[in-house]
C-alpha cells in the first residue's frame, strides 16, 4: 500500500489575525469584537496594531452579537472573532437582530470542529453549520486552508454587504493553495482534481488536504477519484455538484462536522431538487458521537475515521460496490 503523503498545515487563526490588523490599517469604519479569545483567534495582531478598532466584551457572546449588531446600524463594519463552540450561545440573538435585519456583520468563528483537539468536546462544535446555514440571509463559508482564509475574509470584509459566517479551525489548515492561488466568489467552488468516474469527494474545511491526501492513496491503486473543495457552503456551488453527480458514479462529502445538517445535507438537497442520480455517501462526524480530547489532532482525526488513510478505506470500499 502506498504511503499517505505528507500534509503541510499553516493556521488559520494567524492568517485571520494578519488580514484583519491589514484590513484595519486600510479601512477606517472597521471593528473587531471579540468574547475575550483575542489571543486565541489571532484577532490580538488587530489590537496590536490599532488597539482604539478592537472591542473586548469578555465572555458574552449574546451581548458581543447585539453590539455588533448596533455598529453596523450605525453605518460602521462589525466583525466578531470567537470560539465557534461559544459563539453559538448567541445564536438567537444572530437570528433576530443580525439576520433578520439583514445586517452587515461578518461572524467569524475559529476553533471549529476537533481543531482544538487538547480541549476535548466541550470546545469542539460539529453542529455550526446545521445552525449557521438554516438562517434566512445569512451567507456561510468555510475555506480550506490558510492562504483561502485570508481571500475569503478579505472579500467578505471589503465587498459583501449582508451577514456572513466563516468558519475556521484552530491550525492544522492543511495547505491546499499556493499564495495568490486561490480566488474566492459565493457559490464557488474549486475543483482540484477532476470528477472521478469511481468517485468525488466534495470536501470542506480542513477536510479538503485530508480528502487531497486519501484521493493521492486512491488513485496510486487505479481507484478514478477526484476532489472539489465546496468552500461555499450558502450559497452552494450547484453546478459543481451536477457536473461531478453527471461525471461519477458515487459522491462521498467529507467534512470535520456531523453528517447531519452541514455539506452532506447541502449535496443530497442539489441532487434531489435536480433529479440527479448519482449515489451520495457521506463521511464526518456520525450522530450520536462527539470529539474528546487528545494532545495530537492527527490521532484524534483518526480515532474518528477522518484521516486520509481512513478517508481512503472508507471510500475504496463503497466504490467496490457502487
Amino acid at each position: 500500500m502506498a504511503s499517505t503523503p505528507a500534509l503541510q498545515a499553516g493556521s488559520y487563526r494567524r492568517a485571520l489575525g494578519g488580514v484583519l490588523a491589514r484590513l484595519a490599517s486600510e479601512l477606517e469604519d472597521l471593528v473587531v469584537l471579540d468574547a475575550d479569545t483575542l489571543r486565541s483567534t489571532g484577532a490580538i495582531e488587530v489590537y496590536k496594531a490599532a488597539p482604539r478598532r478592537v472591542l473586548n466584551l469578555g465572555i458574552s457572546e449574546q451581548d458581543l452579537i447585539g453590539t455588533a449588531a448596533g455598529i453596523a446600524l450605525a453605518g460602521l463594519r462589525p466583525v466578531v472573532t470567537g470560539f465557534g463552540a461559544f459563539l453559538m450561545r448567541g445564536w438567537e440573538q444572530i437570528r433576530n437582530t443580525v439576520d433578520r435585519d439583514g445586517l452587515n456583520v461578518k461572524i467569524i468563528a475559529t476553533h471549529t470542529g476537533l481543531s482544538p483537539h487538547i480541549d476535548g468536546s466541550s470546545h469542539q462544535v460539529l453542529e455550526d453549520l446545521a445552525l449557521m446555514r438554516s438562517l434566512a440571509r445569512t451567507a456561510v463559508f468555510s475555506p480550506a486552508d490558510d492562504v483561502a482564509t485570508v481571500e475569503a475574509v478579505e472579500w467578505l470584509v471589503r465587498r459583501y454587504r449582508g451577514p456572513a459566517y466563516v468558519r475556521l479551525g484552530r491550525d492544522n489548515a492543511f495547505r491546499v493553495y499556493s499564495e495568490g492561488g486561490f480566488s474566492f466568489r459565493p457559490g464557488g467552488g474549486e475543483v482540484l482534481l477532476d470528477p472521478g468516474e469511481d468517485a468525488t469527494l466534495l470536501a470542506t474545511g480542513a477536510m479538503v488536504g485530508v480528502s487531497l491526501a486519501a484521493a493521492a492513496l486512491l488513485r496510486s491503486e487505479g481507484v478514478r477519484v477526484g476532489v472539489v473543495d465546496v468552500y461555499s457552503i450558502k450559497p452552494a456551488p450547484r453546478r459543481l455538484v451536477l457536473e461531478a453527480a453527471e461525471r461519477s458514479r458515487l459522491l462521498v462529502t467529507v467534512e470535520e462536522h456531523r453528517t447531519l445538517g452541514g455539506l452532506g445535507d447541502v449535496v443530497s438537497s442539489i441532487l434531489a431538487e435536480e433529479g440527479a442520480c448519482a449515489r451520495q455517501a457521506r463521511i464526518g462526524v456520525p450522530p450520536g458521537v462527539y470529539g474528546s480530547s487528545s494532545r495530537d489532532y492527527m490521532e484524534l482525526l483518526k480515532h474518528l475515521k477522518l484521516d486520509p488513510q481512513s478517508v481512503a478505506s472508507r471510500v475504496r470500499k463503497l466504490a467496490c460496490t457502487t
